[in-house]
């Protein structure tokens, strides 16, 4: 599995990434991070593309190998990375929005962690 990310508005940094893949990739909606509280907190996750009138793209998890963790989930999205915001209060996805922001891709320990779409 390879996760190729270009510089762009969302995700200052440009990625190239190569992983040995485990599992089948399925469709991921929700992340709970735990950067802004150490009880983790529920955000929303989409891909983010280049596609000006329509950014957003779906968001994919992957269970992968981790040399240092033994198994981790990557999440994935689109040529531009990934763009996450909190819960509530659900507002539109925006680049300008001070709430949300992005990242290149995110790699998770515990699948406990992702919600997936149905």
């Amino acid at each position: 599995m390879i996760v190729e990310v270009e510089s762009n508005d969302d995700c200052d940094s440009s990625v190239f990434a190569r992983f040995k893949e485990v599992g089948a990739a399925r469709p991921v909606v929700q992340a709970r991070l735990y950067e802004r509280n150490p009880a983790g907190e529920w955000y929303w996750v989409t891909g983010w593309s280049d596609n000006e009138r329509s950014p957003t793209c779906q968001a994919y998890t992957q269970t992968v190998e981790d040399s240092g963790a033994g198994l981790a989930h990557v999440v994935y999205g689109g040529i531009y990375g990934l763009r996450f915001k909190p819960i509530i209060p659900d507002e539109p996805w925006s680049l300008v929005n001070p709430h949300q922001w992005g990242e290149a891709y995110l790699s998770l320990a515990d699948a406990r962690d992702l919600r997936y779409a149905d």
